[in-house]
């Protein structure tokens, strides 16, 4: 990281979740600090339930931390906002809508462009993810992989800072899962906006990330901050999969991500079953 102020800074985040008498408060992060640079790739890393998607969720202003602060471009974060845009692993479209209207309605709230403008910018976010031809049919004729493209043109479309991705791959088939991973390297590439990917996939986090920041068993805590582009600089493609730097580096995040999976095993057993 540079000298320079970062993107976004995560300062002593902790986060705990009020139970009931029957269960009592979940303390899912514990004193989660990180700083994120401007066009960087940062993936969160960890076990299903260890807390990473709610730290990505405090990020973006959908939760609110117990202790700590974070900062986006040098203002605090205190809610959500179009700045920040998500997207979910489940299709988040309007089915009543084309694929282009879809997107257009990405830039409903922006004051900063006139209606030509949103037309123009919806239509480049609608030929950015490849859609240009399924521009008049409504979403519910066409696949899950290319519906969840549909999602990320419409949060671009919305002019974001930063796209917060809550492993929006997930339900996809491998085939579709590849090619759009590859689809959006080449988007993050061009428009060099910073990205927090959320995925417990060790392979694609290796393979999209820029950094991997690893989380423990809850509550979440950084276990290993992982500089992948140190280890496999330049652009990636599929090809990247095989080479002999991917291989060494995929298996060190997959050994460090057992061990915190067996330990969240462990958390998750119940108590009466416990030995």
């Amino acid at each position: 990281m540079s000298d320079t102020a970062p993107f976004v800074r995560v300062s002593g985040v902790s986060k705990i979740f009020d139970g009931d008498r029957a269960h009592g408060s979940i303390h899912v992060i514990d004193n989660v600090s990180m700083d994120i640079g401007t066009g960087e790739f940062v993936v969160y890393l960890g076990p299903s339930g260890c807390g990473k998607t709610t730290l990505m969720r405090i990020v973006g202003g959908l939760e609110t931390a117990t202790d700590g602060i974070v900062d986006l471009a040098g203002e605090r974060v205190t809610g959500p906002d179009r700045h920040k845009g998500m997207v979910f692993q489940a299709y988040t479209s309007f089915p009543w809508l084309t694929v282009y209207e879809n997107i257009l309605f990405g830039t409903k709230y922006r004051t900063d462009i006139n209606d030509t403008e949103k037309a123009e910018v919806s239509r480049h976010y609608l030929d950015l993810v490849g859609l240009g031809e399924f521009s008049e049919f409504f979403v519910n004729r066409i696949s899950g992989g290319m519906r969840q493209r549909v999602a990320i043109a419409r949060t671009l479309a919305a002019g974001p800072d930063i796209l917060l991705m809550d492993e929006p791959f997930g339900a996809l088939d491998a085939q579709t899962r590849e090619f759009l991973q590859v689809q959006l390297l080449e988007i993050s590439r061009i428009e060099k906006k910073a990205v927090i990917f959320v995925t417990h996939d060790v392979e694609e986090a290796v393979f999209l990330a820029d950094r991997i920041f690893i989380f423990s068993a809850r509550p979440a805590t950084i276990v290993e901050e992982v500089p992948v582009k140190d280890t496999i600089p330049g652009r990636r493609t599929l090809e990247t999969k095989e080479t002999e730097e991917f291989f060494h580096l995929r298996n060190h995040v997959r050994n460090v991500m057992l061990a915190q999976t067996k330990a969240m095993e462990m958390i998750d057993v119940p108590t009466g079953d416990a030995e």
